[in-house]
């Protein structure tokens, strides 16, 4: 391949021996099969790095023991995949840095990065970020967070998808994302947009005086809002998809509209506004939310991770 030829998109995992990893590796690769894509399975030793006092920087070099123990455990991995998977096509690495800089090098624009939930919902990794919240806040591309249930994702079927959409350049990206992936997996979509009525108010006093109601107008321009998005997204190629939309009165946070709507679902899809800042880091109130409650893989597309497309 020569530098101007765009390889094509691949699935990267990143697997450290866990039953969080082997559920993001178990997903990662039906995905790979879905989307006839090589499927790059990552271990990251996390050597300690030394820097000179002449700013030269190297790392520790791995031991025979601790590289037979990631090869070990790369084969192992590789081995599940295609227990599962016959035709996948993988590739594997093992990488000198820690795993989201590893993940991170490894991906371009067109990649899908999946990783395991691991590290997630602590005081601790809400500040010093899980590995998971700090390749979701910086990725080139979509990565796709996967719980564990015993070693097992909840599904590796994308039957069901629920999106969360709010009107916003970064909603709109999302809805983008998740009718893509509902096309290439024929899978019926579910568009999730939550409002709230503002202030207090007496709705009989109202409509005596002749006012609509204000349920009725925000419910009204919440339809008409998701309505004009799914038009700017959908063309011709994916009239046929099965489109259900869910415009819901929430008091609470429309993660709770998000996380209701996925009852039965396969994988939730949000973006993120997060900046690749320490602020950054957080992804922003909804995506970070969905992520720390979510029992099924979340899609979740970095801002402008699609720039460049």
């Amino acid at each position: 391949m020569t530098s101007n030829e765009v390889r094509p998109g691949r699935v990267v995992v990143g697997i450290d021996g866990s039953d969080h990893s082997r559920a993001a590796l178990e997903w990662a690769a039906a995905e790979a099969v879905r989307r006839n894509a090589q499927l790059l399975i990552v271990h990251a030793l996390g050597m300690p790095l030394i820097v000179s006092a002449h700013g030269g920087a190297a790392r520790f070099d791995p031991t025979p023991e601790i590289h037979g123990q990631a090869s070990g455990m790369l084969g192992e991995a590789e081995a599940h995949a295609r227990e599962l998977h016959p035709g996948v096509e993988t590739e594997l690495l093992t990488a000198m840095e820690d795993a989201p800089p590893a993940l991170l090098r490894q991906s371009h624009p067109h990649d899908l990065i999946v990783v395991g939930t691991r590290g997630m919902g602590t005081f601790k990794s809400m500040f010093v970020g899980s590995v998971s919240v700090r390749v979701a806040a910086h990725a080139p591309c979509p990565v796709v967070v996967v719980p564990s249930h015993e070693g097992k994702p909840a599904s590796t079927s994308l039957d069901r998808i629920v999106v969360g959409v709010d009107g916003s350049r970064n909603g709109h990206r999302a809805l983008g994302l998740a009718v893509d992936l509902a096309a290439e997996s024929d899978a019926a979509l579910v568009v999730v947009h939550s409002w709230e009525v503002p202030y207090p108010y007496d709705p009989v006093a109202m409509t005596a005086a002749g006012y609509e109601p204000q349920e009725n107008l925000f419910e009204r321009q919440s339809e008409e809002m998701v309505a004009e998005l799914l038009a700017e997204v959908i063309d011709e190629r994916r009239e046929d998809l099965d489109v259900e939309i869910s415009v819901v009165r929430t008091q609470n946070s429309p993660v709770s509209a998000i996380l209701d709507a996925s009852a039965g679902a396969d994988a939730i899809v949000v973006g993120s506004r997060g900046r690749g800042t320490v602020r950054g880091m957080f992804l922003g109130s909804v995506s970070q939310g969905v992520l720390h409650r979510s029992t099924i893989p979340v899609v979740v597309l970095p801002r402008h991770a699609d720039e460049d497309e």
